[in-house]
Order: structure tokens, then sequence, then C-alpha cells
């Protein structure tokens, strides 16, 4: 393995050039994109302690993946309670309805399932090669357990509520869903 590569993930909160505030639904959707490659970066970062140990680099993997899912990820969550979810929950589309209370109970798994996964990143952000002793199976176990919460959640979202929430909110309601979105993040310390 050549190392885990850091220069294709953007910082947490950063987009890209393609997707904009102007453009909610595609911000949420390059949102999911980045949490992708975080996961990737995850599994990259096991594979990484497996063949080479505890190093700088896995440290480094260990603060960026971190600083995603402790910034961007809440963010990203916020913003579909906030405008997308509620136009759902008040429409007719009893199917779609039961999609998005099991995405909000994704959501609450996922809060509780961070603070577990980012105790194992934290003690790997921290640890130093000489001390370290390896990923006990159950740090395996809670990194994958974290993980594995977002294939079908974000494949919900994309192919489910996403197209329903957008059939639903006109140019001028999405218009305020974007600047909302912006200013919460430009409000940040």
């Amino acid at each position: 393995m050549a190392g885990i590569r850091l220069h294709q993930i953007g910082q947490p909160g950063a987009q890209p050039s393609a997707a904009t505030f102007e453009q909610p639904f595609e911000m949420l959707t390059a949102c999911h994109e980045r949490v992708d490659r975080m996961l990737r970066l995850l599994d990259r970062l096991c594979q990484h302690l497996d063949a080479k140990g505890h190093d700088e680099q896995a440290a480094q993997a260990a603060r960026d993946v971190m600083r995603y899912f402790d910034l961007a990820a809440p963010d990203h969550h916020e913003d579909e309670e906030r405008h997308v979810f509620p136009r759902l929950l008040a429409g007719n589309d009893e199917n779609v309805k039961t999609v998005v209370r099991r995405l909000q109970q994704d959501h609450r798994d996922m809060t509780v399932n961070w603070v577990e996964a980012r105790e194992v990143l934290r003690r790997l952000s921290e640890g130093s090669a000489p001390t370290w002793t390896g990923l006990s199976e159950t740090d395996r176990a809670t990194l994958a357990r974290f993980a594995g919460l977002y294939a079908d959640h974000i494949r919900a979202e994309e192919d489910t509520v996403y197209p329903a929430a957008s059939a639903l909110i006109d140019a001028p309601e999405l218009q305020r869903m974007g600047a909302e979105m912006a200013a919460r993040r430009t409000a940040r310390p």
C-alpha cells in the first residue's frame, strides 16, 4: 500500500465547484459524495493500520475523518431535518413518510454511533506507534457499524426523498432554503 491518500479529500464543509447553495439539492447530493470519500478514507485507514501499523499518516487520517463528521455531517443532517423532511411529513404520500421517519431514526442512530466511532478515531489521532497495539475487534466493529449506517440511508434520500421534496418546493422556497443553509455555515466561529 502506498499510504493513505488525502489529497483528493476536500476539507469539511468545502463545496465542490459544481454545487452551490443556490442549488440546495445538488449541494446535499455533493455532501453524500464527501461522506462516501470519508468512509473510503476510514476503510483505507483500517487497511493502513493492518499493513503498516500506527504512524503519523494514520493519525492524520483519523483527524480528517473526525473533522468531517464533527462539522459537515451534522450540518447536512440539520439541512435535511429543517428543509426536506418536514415538507414530506406534511404531505399525503404515506410511503414517503415511512422512508422519512426511517431516515430521521438513522440520523439519531448515526449521532449515537458517531460518539463511539469518534472515540476510536480520537485514540488513533493521539496515539503513537510505540504504544499502539492495534485495532481491537470491538474497535473494528464500532467503525464498521458507523460506516454501515450510510449506504441505504444515502440511497433512500437520493432515490426517494430528494426527488419527492424537490417536486414540492418552489423556486422562492428553494432560494430561501439555500440561503439559510449557507448562513448557518458562515455563522460558525
